[in-house]
């Protein structure tokens, strides 16, 4: 993990490293959010992640305001995808005895586009983590999208499916079956 992430010192920082295979490149500034989609494409650098504490401090807003941070969590999720790497790490959440507030934020983020969550205490990560699978009926909506055998454009239980709807459904399965679903 590469707190203060920026192009720069994350290409000095890869350069050292050499040839260890991960660097997760934590964004916690507001250049490092501007300059996010250079800095997903240094080598080693296999995730971005949001440092939404350090972040809040820069710019004198509240961490848990999350229109304070809409613009940069979708900063993040843009570079990410645009450099081909899977989605980025969510912030901490500093409520360490609500479950109910920490599913929520897990959830807000992967409507977003995260695809994992910092944790800051070892009993948020199996909350976190199930949150992060897909739901029962986003697997059942997926199966149907897969069942139908699209070949094209086709209507499916009244919806429009193509090739970007298909491979959405592919990715919910493919979760799904990495994480067994909830």
């Amino acid at each position: 993990m590469l707190p203060k992430a920026e192009p720069a010192t994350t290409r000095a920082a890869a350069e050292q490293l050499g040839v260890l295979p991960v660097v997760i490149a934590l964004v916690e500034t507001a250049r490092g959010v501007l300059d996010a989609r250079e800095t997903a494409t240094v080598p080693n650098v296999q995730r971005l992640a949001f440092g939404s504490f350090d972040l809040a401090a820069e710019l004198g807003a509240d961490p848990a305001d999350r229109d304070a941070f809409v613009a940069a969590r979708g900063a993040l999720v843009l570079a990410s995808a645009a450099a081909g790497l899977p989605g980025p790490i969510d912030g901490v959440t500093a409520d360490l005895d609500n479950e109910l507030h920490l599913t929520d934020e897990v959830h807000y983020a992967r409507r977003l586009g995260f695809a994992g969550k910092l944790c800051v205490h070892p009993k948020q990560v199996p909350v976190a983590a199930a949150a992060l699978r897909p739901t029962r009926e986003e697997v059942r909506w997926a199966q149907s999208i897969l069942d139908a055998g699209a070949d094209g454009a086709v209507a499916v239980n009244g919806q429009m499916v193509d090739k970007p709807v298909l491979e959405r459904a592919q990715r919910v399965l493919r979760q799904a079956r990495e994480g067994n679903g909830r």
